[in-house]
């Protein structure tokens, strides 16, 4: 069987001021797309399964970038036709596997997934067509009537994306077998901030919508937390439930889920400390390992400009020895550090060049310990993933280590410090910016991790948003909100 392998993946942040064009995504087609294989990621996890199952897995096109703003219209319209020209190359195929997000939005349009899958179902007839999903989605009906099957991945950080790829393919082979199914999407007019499933209330919901799954003998049942950061009209949190078809009330199902996890939506709180809190609580703590201070609210993983300077700020200020940060967005700083040179000293304006919101430059007298190209591969999330953060340095500024990246992106594990020469685990406080992939790969290196929520547009304070979109009400904008079942 020929399984063909592409798709569109973009988180949207329709707050960002500046739209994303096209030259922001890189593309994978032929032999690149295929070179994925082994990763832990969508793609690569349905390649790996393909050559499990002996089929062949034919590559289409991949187009990735960043968490960013809302896609140029041109932009989407030209990924879109490149897509479907890819499927029509590589025709006949027998089942179609996606690589998707669920929060893209392009220029008009509010639901890039619905309107993708719908331009494809129209292309490949009835031939089975599955999909995976970040689970950070803003979902439609619209969009799962189009597919067989919807897998989010279960859990944030998100190191499973290549687990739920291969039970796509799985679906995939026995619908191609004759088995029929149904979605049902249940959304919630609620905005969750972003919360983890490796502890707390993420990961006692998680672990109740497994049981869920396995209790109602039901083929998946998809927990999108939602994207908060976007004004679309279907934003919110969505289950979206897979079943065989005309053997489930999948209906009442999801609305029995869903009731539940309104019942408890105010655990999804999340307090906030500034920088100097976060940063006295990690030095308390230092004594018993090393701490590590995710700065959530400036995560370019949500599409923060990763050039914040809040955290940094108050580092510098408090100049205690074995404190690192890693790190920061700027290219220009980075370029002249490289210009400079090993042993050289830099007068700069760090950070702080994207606006007003997540903070001001920081002057700068700082040391050039280590310069990198910032090509790295990724060893927890997304394990084996090449990643270019670009000209990288190694700064020191008084007693604190600073790692300056060009590329934006968060932090997902140790491999930029790592690069630069720093050793994380010899450090007291390590801080970076991140809101919870970084969990993925420090959490067997921090004794504590403590969250500092600053000025920042990807904070856990959701409700701080302008909501013009939504037909509905939304959680916590609208405290008093009531449930409406919506899809």
């Amino acid at each position: 069987m020929r399984i063909g392998i592409g798709g569109i993946n973009h988180e949207t942040n329709t707050y960002c001021a500046e739209p994303t064009p096209l030259s922001a995504f890189p593309r994978l087609t032929s032999e690149r797309l295929l070179q994925r294989a082994g990763t832990e990621t969508g793609v690569g996890g349905a390649i790996d399964t393909c050559h499990q199952m002996c089929l062949e897995p034919i590559p289409l096109m991949f187009a990735w970038t960043q968490p960013s703003g809302t896609i140029e219209a041109a932009a989407y319209d030209q990924l879109k036709q490149e897509l479907l020209e890819a499927i029509d190359s590589a025709w006949p195929l027998d089942g179609l596997y996606l690589d998707l997000h669920g929060a893209g939005v392009a220029e008009g349009i509010s639901d890039l997934e619905g309107d993708l899958v719908t331009a494809i179902r129209e292309r490949v007839g009835s031939i089975p067509v599955v999909a995976t999903f970040d689970l950070h989605g803003n979902v439609t009906q619209a969009m799962a009537d189009q597919l067989d099957g919807v897998f989010v991945c279960h859990e944030y950080p998100h190191i499973d994306f290549h687990l739920r790829a291969k039970e796509s393919i799985e679906l995939l082979i026995q619908v191609s077998e004759g088995l029929k199914t149904e979605r049902r999407v249940v959304s919630i007019p609620m905005q969750m901030p972003t919360t983890t499933t490796f502890h707390g209330i993420g990961k006692s919901w998680i672990e109740r919508v497994k049981a869920a799954e396995q209790s109602e003998q039901l083929i998946n049942i998809s927990w999108f937390h939602g994207f908060p950061f976007a004004d679309t009209p279907h934003v919110g949190v969505h289950l979206v439930l897979t079943g065989e078809a005309n053997k489930h009330n999948l209906g009442a199902i999801g609305e029995s889920l869903a009731e539940s996890i309104w019942a408890e939506r105010e655990s999804f709180r999340v307090p906030g400390l500034s920088a100097s809190e976060a940063l006295q609580d990690a030095l308390d703590k230092s004594h018993a390992g090393p701490v590590v201070i995710n700065e959530t609210s400036d995560n370019p993983g949500g599409g923060a400009p990763g050039d914040g300077t809040h955290l940094l700020q108050a580092m510098l200020t408090a100049d205690e020895a074995n404190t690192c940060f890693g790190f920061i967005v700027d290219p220009e700083v980075a370029a002249l550090a490289h210009e400079i040179g090993v042993g050289g000293h830099i007068e700069a304006q760090l950070g702080g060049k994207t606006d007003d919101l997540h903070g001001e430059p920081i002057p700068i007298s700082a040391y050039v310990k280590a310069l990198h190209d910032g090509r790295i591969i990724l060893q927890a999330m997304m394990r084996g993933t090449p990643l270019h953060l670009g000209p990288m340095a190694r700064l020191v500024i008084g007693q604190v280590e600073v790692i300056v990246a060009s590329n934006r992106s968060q932090t997902f594990d140790p491999e930029p410090f790592l690069a630069l020469g720093i050793d994380v685990t010899r450090m007291r406080v390590i801080a970076l910016k991140s809101s919870n992939h970084f969990r993925a790969g420090f959490k067997d290196i921090a004794n504590h991790i403590i969250t500092a929520d600053t000025p920042g547009m990807t904070t856990h304070q959701v409700e701080i948003f302008d909501k013009t979109a939504s037909p509905y009400a939304l959680w916590p904008k609208a405290p008093d909100a009531p449930l409406v079942f919506f899809s």
